[in-house]
C-alpha cells in the first residue's frame, strides 16, 4: 500500500466506537504507516484487531500514556470526550469536555509543539476546538473541527426527498455552530441542476416541508441516538479522517469545517465557515446567503459567544483579553 505520509498520526479516544472506526478508516485510506492509538482506557483490543486485519507495512501502537502518545506526533484527531446520550444536547457536555480539551491542548504544547494539524470532533466541537487551540499554542489554521456532518445530513435529506444521488445535490452547506443553532443555507443548493429556491414553495416542495427539513437537519444527531440507541460514530469517524486526508495532501475536503474566526463581525470564535482545507491547514471566507440566512448565521454566532463566555465564568479559559498571553497566535 502507498501511504500519503510516514508521519505519526495519533487517534485520541481510540478505545471508543468513533476512535476505533477512525483507526480502521485511516488504514483503509492509506493515510500513514505510523498510527498511535491513545486513550485513558486501554485500546490494545483495537490495536490487535487492526493488526489481525492484515494491513501491511504499518506500525500500530497503543498507549494510555500521554507523553508516549504525543511525542513526535505530526497529526492528531481527537474524539476523546464523553459521548452524547439520549435527551442531551451538545451543550450539556460543555464543562467536562472542555476540561478534557484543555488537557489535550496542554499535552500538545508540551509534547508535540511542531504538530502539523489537529482535528477535534468531540462535542460541543466548536468550544472544545477553541479550548484546544488556545492551550496548544498552535496557529488558527492548524486546528479544525468537524462541522461537515450537518451539511451531509442536509444533502442526504434532499437526496432522499427528490430521489437522486447525493452527488446530484450541490451547493449544500450549514454554517455557524455545530448544534441546533446552526445556519442552514439553501440559497446556493441545486437539485440535479435545478435551483432549490425555484422548487421551494411549489407543490413539489412546499415551504413548510423545507422548514421542517431544516429543523430535522439541526436535530440530526438526536435522531441517530433514537434510531440506534447511541450517538453517531460511523459518519463522524469517516468525515474526520477525510478531513485529515486533505491536510496530508490527499483529495480535497468537500464540505465546510469549523475554524477559528477573528473578523470585525465574528470575533475570537470557532465556527463553520466557507472553508478550504489542504496542506496549509484551514482558510476561510464568510459565506453570503439571503438576508434571512445571514441573520441565522449571526444568531448562531451569538449562541456560540454565550457558551464561550460561560467557559470564562467556569474558569476554563481566561477573558479574551488575556488569550494572547497563553497563545501568541490569537
Amino acid at each position: 500500500m502507498n501511504f500519503l505520509t510516514n508521519d505519526k498520526l495519533v487517534i485520541v479516544g481510540a478505545a471508543g466506537m468513533i476512535g476505533s472506526n477512525m483507526v480502521q478508516t485511516a488504514l483503509m485510506m492509506g493515510l500513514t504507516n505510523d498510527i498511535c492509538l491513545y486513550d485513558v482506557f486501554p485500546a490494545t483490543g483495537v490495536a490487535e484487531e487492526m493488526l489481525q486485519s492484515g494491513f501491511d507495512n504499518v506500525k500500530i501502537t497503543s498507549t494510555t500514556d500521554a507523553k508516549e502518545a504525543f511525542t513526535n506526533a505530526k497529526y492528531i484527531i481527537s474524539s476523546g470526550g464523553a459521548p452524547r446520550k439520549e435527551g442531551m444536547t451538545r451543550e450539556d457536555l460543555l464543562k467536562g469536555n472542555c476540561e478534557i480539551a484543555e488537557g489535550l491542548g496542554k499535552n500538545i504544547k508540551e509534547f508535540c509543539p511542531d504538530v502539523k494539524h489537529v482535528i477535534i470532533i468531540f462535542n460541543p466541537a466548536d468550544l472544545t476546538g477553541l479550548v484546544t487551540l488556545l492551550y496548544s499554542g498552535l496557529k488558527p489554521s492548524q486546528v479544525t473541527t468537524l462541522a461537515a456532518l450537518d451539511t451531509t445530513r442536509l444533502q442526504s435529506a434532499l437526496a432522499k426527498k427528490f430521489g437522486v444521488m447525493q452527488s446530484e445535490i450541490t451547493g449544500c452547506a450549514t454554517y455557524g455552530g455545530h448544534g441546533e443553532q446552526m445556519a442552514v443555507f439553501g440559497s446556493h443548493v441545486e437539485v440535479a441542476g435545478r435551483k432549490l429556491t425555484d422548487i421551494i414553495g411549489t407543490p413539489e416542495f412546499p415551504a413548510e416541508e423545507w422548514e421542517q427539513m431544516k429543523k430535522d437537519v439541526t436535530q440530526g444527531g438526536a435522531a441517530i441516538i433514537k434510531l440506534r440507541g447511541r450517538s453517531s460514530f460511523q459518519s463522524p469517524s469517516y468525515l474526520s479522517v477525510e478531513m485529515m486526508r486533505s491536510v496530508m495532501g490527499g483529495e480535497k475536503f468537500r464540505f465546510p469545517v469549523g475554524t477559528y474566526v477573528n473578523t470585525g463581525k465574528y470575533d475570537h470564535i470557532m465556527m463553520a465557515m466557507k472553508t478550504t482545507l489542504d496542506e496549509n491547514g484551514a482558510s476561510y471566507e464568510i459565506p453570503q446567503g439571503t438576508p434571512e440566512e445571514n441573520a441565522k448565521l449571526d444568531a448562531s454566532y451569538e449562541h456560540l459567544c454565550k457558551m464561550r463566555d460561560e467557559l470564562v465564568t467556569l474558569n476554563i479559559v481566561p477573558p479574551i483579553s488575556e488569550w494572547n498571553k497563553i497563545n501568541p497566535n490569537l
